[in-house]
């Protein structure tokens, strides 16, 4: 049976890009698909002696945003397995690259309504598939480098059965919050290693970091108790049908303490039988 990612989201919200990432990772992407084709190419893509094993749908709104809940329910009714991600960014963002492009934006075709009340009102339009979305990533403040990188952790390497998806994320506090995240925990209570001076240049990654991040004496309790209720949580996220689970490590510029408690926990889990995805988003800025 094949599998289905659908990529849907705000106009501008980076949805060409996914799709030739999509692509260069294995899946047959069918790009601005109506909805309601939806179910006739589920239908093809799944017939008797179909090679397709992986299909990944980009489908826009403009006229069609009434039709895309139908058609996201009737291919989840008739597929093993369907994944929706929905991609957004803030309206300043949009409004940027959409003058950057010279295009127009499909809710504004007369050039009456205005571009940022254009993206307002399309963003209220698809609240309703946003909530319906497996997995929701802001583009705001990815490049197209680093939308590969968050991509490749939710979707690479993955088989049909693969239950849900756990990506670790550090990041820094000074470069601003990871959005598209589920549980962010604060690392800054932790002795910096920025202070220590044959320290500070180097990464969470470098053993000696390590080393001096592991030896605090708040450091140990820390993990414990945090693996412990993640252990308690990730059981009763799949029970509930959740597809993806992604936990964020922060500190103030991302390249220390982070780095370390995320690698850290992504090992506990690993031995406690999950296969999280680890992203460090700022260790190089």
């Amino acid at each position: 049976m094949s599998e289905f990612i659908v990529i849907t989201g705000l106009s501008g919200g980076g949805r060409s890009q996914a799709a030739d990432i999509l692509e260069d990772l294995g899946w047959f992407v069918i790009d601005n698909l109506p909805p309601l084709l939806i179910p006739k190419v589920s239908e093809l893509a799944q017939a008797p002696g179909s090679s397709i094993s992986k299909v990944a749908l980009v489908v826009g709104t403009g006229p069609y945003h009434a039709e895309v809940l139908p058609a996201l329910d009737a291919l989840r009714r008739n597929s093993t397995r369907v994944r929706i991600l929905f991609l957004e960014a803030s309206t300043d963002v949009l409004v940027r690259r959409y003058e950057s492009s010279r295009r127009r934006h499909p809710l504004d075709d007369d050039g009456g309504l205005g571009l940022a009340d254009a993206i307002e009102a399309e963003r209220d339009l698809l609240d309703p598939v946003k909530d319906r979305a497996d997995v929701v990533v802001d583009t705001s403040e990815l490049n197209v480098h680093q939308l590969r990188d968050r991509l490749l952790a939710l979707f690479g390497d993955e088989t049909a059965d693969a239950g849900m998806q756990t990506t670790i994320i550090s990041f820094g506090y000074k470069h601003g919050l990871p959005l598209d995240t589920d549980l962010v925990i604060d690392c800054r209570f932790l002795p910096n290693p920025h202070w220590v001076e044959d320290l500070r240049p180097l990464r969470g990654t470098d053993e000696q970091v390590r080393d001096y991040v592991m030896a605090q004496s708040v450091t140990s309790r820390f993990l414990d108790d945090l693996a412990a209720l993640l252990q308690l949580l990730l059981p009763a996220y799949i029970a509930e049908g959740k597809s993806y689970l992604t936990v964020a490590f922060g500190c103030t510029g991302g390249h220390h303490r982070s780095v370390v408690i995320g690698e850290e926990i992504a090992r506990r889990l690993r031995d406690a039988g999950y296969d999280p995805k680890v992203v460090h988003r700022d260790v190089d800025r």
